[in-house]
């Protein structure tokens, strides 16, 4: 029902799009002939913006991975940067949780570790909806972020890095098999803001898969047994995440990127001083409008990275630099 509802939207998409081109070159030809320059330049607005969908709708048509149309968890980790980098591990949690907002999808808050003054150490959540993974998946990889700080009392410039890790919800049609021997459980009192409940029950869960040191946690629900049954889906969708990667590691080692917090690992750069600008490293993507990609406005950069991906097109070394 799920693939066939996809379908269905995909359809619909293009031919809206077919009948609002034609709408479209019917108004042009119409004012030309009856010499009304207005409704020629409302036309050829509506046609830059339909051309602009159709971009999107082409890279949403190259979404033919096992697990694209899937659901997923984002994790983000504050790296080297202290304070700073916890304060900008939370702008990115913000940043994606607009960005799904603004798609229309749900998400689901999993776990969380605050900063000690600002911030978090990390995060997971969930991201509920249409090709969730399959656009999210090219955000895996180090951010950093180049800005004045709002810590130091000296106004110095400061650079700070978090990393993005995405992978798929696993449903049933895809089987992972987990051994007990291989897992420990851990259990611990949720961290929070404090009420009747938080922080006196031993409820969030941390399962630890030892032949990877894959570590999930879980606290998002009061029941200990709720959370248990959340973290093993997490975990199952992290080792199926991680022989995907291998796959493709073997392939062409495109998930390089991944070693290291801190320089010369970055995916994204992020420069909010001495001047505006947002640069994803492997596409050459940029733009000024920093306030906006932080707002959420992600999408050129996704579908270029995932062209890049799938087309295998070339793209510049992640080790560039913006200064």
């Amino acid at each position: 029902m799920r693939e066939r509802n996809r379908l269905e939207a995909a359809i619909k998409s293009v031919d809206a799009i077919q009948s609002e081109l034609n709408d479209a070159v019917d108004l042009i030809e119409m004012g030309e002939a009856e010499g009304d320059q207005a409704i020629v330049a409302e036309s050829e607005a509506s046609l830059r913006e339909l051309s602009t969908r159709a971009d999107r709708a082409r890279v949403q048509a190259l979404l033919s991975g096992e697990a694209d149309a899937n659901d997923c968890y984002v994790e983000i980790h504050a790296g080297a940067g202290g304070t700073e980098a916890q304060d900008w591990a939370s702008i990115l949690l913000r940043m994606y949780s607009r960005w799904a907002e603004q798609h229309g999808h749900k998400v689901e808050w999993m776990e969380e570790s605050p900063g000690e003054e600002a911030g978090i150490k990390s995060s997971t959540f969930k991201v509920g909806g249409n090709d969730a993974y399959g656009w999210l998946k090219t955000e895996s990889g180090v951010h950093r972020l180049v800005r004045i700080s709002p810590f130091d009392s000296n106004a110095r410039r400061h650079t700070s890095f978090a990393s993005v890790w995405v992978y798929p919800v696993v449903d049933d049609n895809i089987e992972v098999k987990i051994e007990d021997k291989d897992c420990r459980i851990d259990t611990y009192r949720a961290s929070g803001a404090g009420g009747q409940h938080v922080n006196k029950t031993d409820s969030a869960i941390r399962i630890t898969h030892i032949p990877t040191g894959i570590v999930v946690s879980c606290q998002t629900d009061r029941s200990q047994h709720r959370n248990r049954a959340m973290a093993w889906d997490m975990l199952r969708a992290r080792l199926y995440e991680n022989e995907l990667r291998i796959r493709e590691e073997a392939a062409d080692a495109l998930n390089a990127t991944k070693s290291d917090i801190g320089w010369g690992h970055q995916i994204r750069s992020y420069v909010l001083q001495p001047y505006q600008m947002v640069k994803d490293l492997r596409t050459g993507v940029e733009t000024s409008n920093t306030q906006g990609v932080l707002d959420g406005d992600l999408d050129d950069f996704m579908a270029a990275a995932l062209a890049a991906k799938i087309e295998g097109t070339s793209a510049p070394s992640a080790g560039a630099d913006l200064d």
